[in-house]
């Protein structure tokens, strides 16, 4: 059982940011977080994550990927009793939920959306994310 008490809210902090860890250990008292959640599937975003979780911490990853699952961080990983978890993420709710969050202030998705796409060129769009063309990571269909 995790013996960290983890807060009520929740915090994003750029990933790219040079300081990264050091915002996360700063906000947290240097307990380090209680969840992280990987929705990219991206190697390098899931071991930023694990290595920014505190005692007991879960790396959640979010979604399916393809690619193998690889912690880099054994030695600290085992003694600090973190945990993975997988979670599918495609449930009706959970889109309610990113709305919830998104609408209260507490997730800024902006960052991740790649374009915005008339709905016109759906068909386009899907193509774009099939084929990763572009690097999209969200497109938005403006009707």
């Amino acid at each position: 059982m995790p013996r960290h008490r983890p807060t009520q809210r929740a915090l994003a902090h750029p990933p790219a940011a040079p300081d990264f860890a050091d915002q996360v250990r700063a906000a947290t008292g240097g307990r380090g977080l209680a969840f992280a959640f990987d929705c990219a599937g991206v190697p390098a975003v899931r071991d930023q994550a694990a290595s920014v979780l505190g005692l007991g911490g879960s790396l959640i990853l979010v979604g399916i990927t393809p690619r193998p699952l690889t912690i880099t961080e054994g030695l600290t990983f085992n003694y600090l009793q973190k945990q993975v978890r997988g979670h599918y993420g495609g449930f009706p709710e959970s889109v309610s939920e990113l709305v919830q969050l998104t609408a209260a202030g507490r997730l800024d998705l902006a960052p991740s959306i790649t374009d915005h796409i008339p709905l016109i060129e759906a068909a386009d769009a899907v193509h774009r994310l099939e084929n990763k063309i572009g690097d999209p990571i969200r497109l938005i269909l403006v009707p």
